[in-house]
């Protein structure tokens, strides 16, 4: 699938939102539905199975955070968050729920259509490296987009940018990254002010991967650089 071709589901209550961000995408060549409601956009996830969701925090009926949470639940869909709040704690909780990136309104629908490629550029890249990556008691089907643990293959479900960030880690074992270049890692840039989104999906993955996330065996914080990855014992 070309980057500029994929399905897009917009979520959002104000029909001048949808109306722009629809007319810039369509332009970008991607196919357009919209909700505008919480359950409406559940309903429609269901049936037309999005390659992305644009989604609203402030909608009626179920908010952004219990859509990104269901969504999340049911598949690995990367979304982008819509957000009019300025408390940067509330964009962090959407993130550690699983939202891939957020857009903070007002926005420049240029601006959409830029991460909705980037997003969509690593979904479709993270499927065509080949291999198999073994650290410690985990497996990394890189191509499958598969983690398992341990001798009995524990499945470990990942978001998408959950697992491009584990991939990038174990790639580098041993090598202290940067927040900026796990940035870069993600969405192909390192956006200004972002660093903290890096930390809300290393807390996802410490969840996910980690015996015991308190004490990481794995991902390790490197103060004042950002993370590295080991699998020694010790």
């Amino acid at each position: 699938m070309n980057v500029n071709v994929g399905v897009i589901l917009v979520v959002d209550d104000e029909p001048k939102v949808v109306k722009l961000a629809r007319d810039y995408l369509e332009r970008a060549g991607f196919v357009v539905h919209s909700a505008a409601d919480g359950p409406q956009a559940l309903a429609l996830a269901r049936e037309i199975k999005p390659d992305l969701v644009v989604l609203d925090l402030n909608l009626p009926g179920l908010d952004g955070l219990d859509v990104c949470r269901t969504l999340r639940r049911d598949s690995d869909v990367p979304i982008i968050m819509l957000t009019a709040r300025v408390d940067e704690a509330d964009r962090l909780i959407g993130l550690e729920l699983g939202a891939d990136d957020y857009i903070v309104k007002p926005f420049s629908p240029r601006e959409l259509v830029a991460r909705a490629r980037a997003v969509l550029r690593r979904v479709q890249g993270s499927v065509t490296e080949p291999g198999v990556i073994r650290a410690g008691d985990l497996e990394i089907d890189v191509a499958g987009h598969r983690v398992r643990r341990g001798q009995a293959g524990e499945p470990i479900h990942l978001s998408r940018s959950e697992f491009a960030l584990l991939v990038a880690l174990v790639q580098h074992a041993g090598q202290a990254l940067t927040r900026a270049q796990l940035l870069d890692r993600l969405y192909g840039v390192a956006y200004e002010g972002y660093d903290r989104s890096i930390d809300a999906h290393i807390k996802n993955l410490r969840r996910k991967v980690e015996p015991d996330p308190a004490n990481p065996r794995y991902i390790l914080t490197v103060y004042g650089v950002g993370y590295r990855f080991t699998d020694e014992v010790g």
